[in-house]
């Protein structure tokens, strides 16, 4: 007869399993509720506002979210509303080129990095982390590849503004419990994520905690059709928040100066 403790071990594998089994069904439950992509990111590079003097060049990096998926037209993504803004405060034009990718995860950076080495941005923008969540990266090991990408543009001359990994808990077509294991994975991937970017010399913004609550009670307005990835108002609330970083990097590496954090949200309409 088996012993009070090998009884135990086998109840709790079985539930181990029973659990695993949920959450993979939970997970197709999800893929089903979102759907297939139908649309694909604006194309939004170029040059952005006017005034004298040389073009700031800024580079935008990561996954579909980076890239502007959800977002209707080429200006009301995050990078080209990023650009506009910084154009408007630094009074010269911004040249932005964005190199993310739909479905990247952070092990894709060294990509993005050697197509975006040709434009030698002065500022890059990160946005990556979901994936690395929804495919079950190591948190160590992701937190590792994005030290060592932005370690690498440093190291190129460029300042790097990283938006950490969204709260993926706020994902409503995602049922419950498998939403409540997202949420902590991609909240812990984004803390691991922002003692990597401080460590390599970037500047970390932690979008999960700032927005996460708003995407939370506003699905609706801040999810894209897909009810997956930012709308127009999502991404220009990200931008929001990112401005005030992106111009304390573009001015610390063109000037040496800081700018304060007090920013007027009037320049981050959308262009």
């Amino acid at each position: 007869m088996p012993s009070p403790v090998t009884r135990t071990a086998a109840a709790a594998g079985a539930s181990a399993v029973a659990a695993a089994g949920l959450l993979t069904a939970q997970a197709l439950q999800a893929r089903r509720r979102i759907g297939p992509r139908t649309t694909t990111a604006p194309y939004s590079d170029g040059r952005y506002g006017t005034g004298s003097g040389t073009s700031i060049r800024l580079a935008v990096l990561g996954d579909s979210a980076a890239a502007g998926l959800g977002a209707k037209h080429p200006g009301e993504t995050m990078g080209a509303i990023l650009a506009t803004a910084l154009a408007q405060v630094a009074g010269r034009p911004v040249t932005l080129s964005n190199h993310a990718v739909i479905g990247a995860q952070t092990v894709d950076l060294d990509a993005q990095i050697d197509r975006a080495a040709w434009t030698r941005p002065h500022v890059a923008v990160i946005m990556v982390g979901a994936n690395d969540v929804t495919h079950l990266v190591p948190r160590s090991l992701s937190a590792r590849r994005l030290r060592r990408a932005i370690r690498r543009l440093r190291e190129s001359g460029t300042e790097v503004v990283m938006a950490t990994c969204p709260d993926l808990g706020t994902v409503k077509p995602v049922p419950q419990p498998l939403r409540t294991v997202m949420r902590r994975g991609s909240r812990r991937l984004a803390l691991a994520q922002a003692e990597a970017t401080r460590a390599a010399g970037g500047r970390p913004v932690p979008l999960g905690s700032i927005l996460g609550p708003e995407f939370d009670e506003r699905p609706e307005v801040m999810f894209a059709e897909d009810r997956f990835h930012p709308s127009t108002e999502g991404y220009t609330a990200a931008a929001q928040v990112l401005l005030p970083e992106v111009i304390a990097a573009w001015r610390r590496g063109s000037e040496g100066e800081v700018l304060p954090a007090l920013i007027d949200n009037e320049v981050v309409s959308p262009a």
